[in-house]
């Protein structure tokens, strides 16, 4: 029989033990301005008004998908106080706003901002905060240069890579096309104009007129007039939904019917074509890396179930056939797990550390194939696209998917 002092040595020692190790579980909490043991403090920026307001949705499913989370627990025990701000596709507004959520709300980080101009107005001053510009809602190739800017990410495939991908796909079916472009006149289609050309190659002699346009202009009528004018038999929309929509319109009211590439951004079945009438948008062409809910392919896909679920549930207003709900989802996903990653050390360097360490990461409504993959050169999640046709109602997949690796 143990005597009574070693049973109180014993005693004291399993304590100690204990002592030491929850000291040693409460010493490895690392928080920063915007976490603590209940609460992580997210911050965002959207267009819900103005000329881009119809990417609104893609904030509001973004709210929806962590009330979710919320209801469930929470994030290791914490909850996720999303705090989402307009800047009506403003730059100026973007900066104020992005200020106000860094240093007056004090959030953790600032996720999928959307925008290439109003992202491009803050990445400086939110890395020289060394706050987490993450996930940013903006295809720009430079969202993808961690040496200068180490505080900021993007999410969906590069602009630049979508565009070598249709350049290639012109000048396979259609060598001899004819193209003209209709661009937003800013870093966005810019961008997607330099990925056209690059693309294009020696090649770059097929497009016959560029055509730009503000985003404060009501309506592109006018530019679509001049593109078909120039004899142009491709015409390419570097658009916003807004201005697809006019587009896909102004194309059937003047009977111009040359082949139509509409860039992902705007390639909304529920946003855009709909709208446009689907009579006026079959056969247009775009690429993909996300199942698209109007496809009854997906209607017995474990992860489109999960989709449906969580509209039905927490977002029973919203459109399900709207890409932008799908991607706010999509995105909002990726999210949760960086910061399921993050344990408890939720410090703004260790969520760039995780998000730059995710593999083979697959949201419930990406494509068969196509994974989230970083690391701490690689700061373009998603690089993988495949090309799609309209098609009464839904778009119709077709060849293989694409690596922009391999589309360079």
């Amino acid at each position: 029989m143990p005597s009574r002092r070693n049973l109180l040595i014993a005693a004291i020692a399993t304590g100690a033990i204990a002592f030491a190790s929850t000291g040693s579980a409460l010493a490895q909490k690392k928080y920063d301005t915007g976490a603590t043991d209940t609460e992580i403090k997210i911050g965002n920026i959207m267009p819900y008004s103005g000329p881009a307001s119809a990417y609104g949705v893609i904030g509001k499913t973004e709210a929806a998908y962590f009330n979710k989370i919320n209801a469930e627990g929470g994030i290791n025990g914490r909850k996720i106080n999303f705090i989402s701000y307009d800047d009506s596709y403003s730059p100026p507004k973007a900066v104020e706003q992005a200020r106000k959520l860094v240093e007056s709300d004090e959030v953790l980080l600032i996720f999928n901002p959307l925008g290439t101009p109003s992202n491009s107005a803050i990445e400086k001053y939110m890395n020289a905060k060394k706050v987490p510009q993450l996930f940013v809602a903006t295809g720009a190739t430079k969202w993808d240069e961690p040496k200068e800017f180490p505080w900021t990410m993007g999410w969906q495939p590069s602009y630049q890579s979508e565009a070598r991908i249709y350049a290639k796909y012109l000048i396979k079916t259609k060598p001899d096309a004819k193209i003209g472009v209709l661009y937003q006149n800013d870093d966005f289609g810019k961008d997607y104009l330099k990925g056209l050309k690059d693309g294009l190659g020696a090649k770059s002699s097929m497009i016959v007129a560029e055509e730009g346009y503000e985003t404060s202009e009501p309506s592109i009528d006018g530019h679509i007039v001049k593109l078909k004018a120039s004899g142009a038999d491709v015409f390419i929309s570097i658009t916003t939904p807004k201005f697809a929509a006019q587009a896909i319109k102004k194309l059937a009211e003047m009977n111009w019917t040359p082949l139509h590439i509409v860039s992902n951004v705007s390639s909304s079945v529920g946003g855009v074509l709909k709208p446009a009438g689907f009579e006026n948008s079959q056969g247009i062409l775009s690429a993909s890396y996300g199942k698209d809910a109007a496809d009854p392919q997906w209607n017995s896909d474990p992860g489109m179930k999960k989709f449906f679920e969580f509209l039905a549930k927490y977002a029973p207003d919203a459109n399900k056939l709207d890409s932008s709900v799908a991607y706010g989802y999509s995105a909002a996903q990726t999210m949760v797990k960086v910061l399921q990653m993050c344990g408890d050390d939720l410090t703004r360097a260790n969520v760039m550390k995780q998000a730059a360490s995710l593999k083979s990461f697959s949201t419930d409504l990406a494509l068969p194939g196509i994974t989230i993959n970083t690391s701490a050169t690689d700061f373009a999640p998603i690089k993988q696209l495949q090309m799609m046709r309209f098609k009464g109602e839904k778009w119709e997949l077709f060849g293989d998917i694409i690596s922009s690796e391999l589309s360079n």
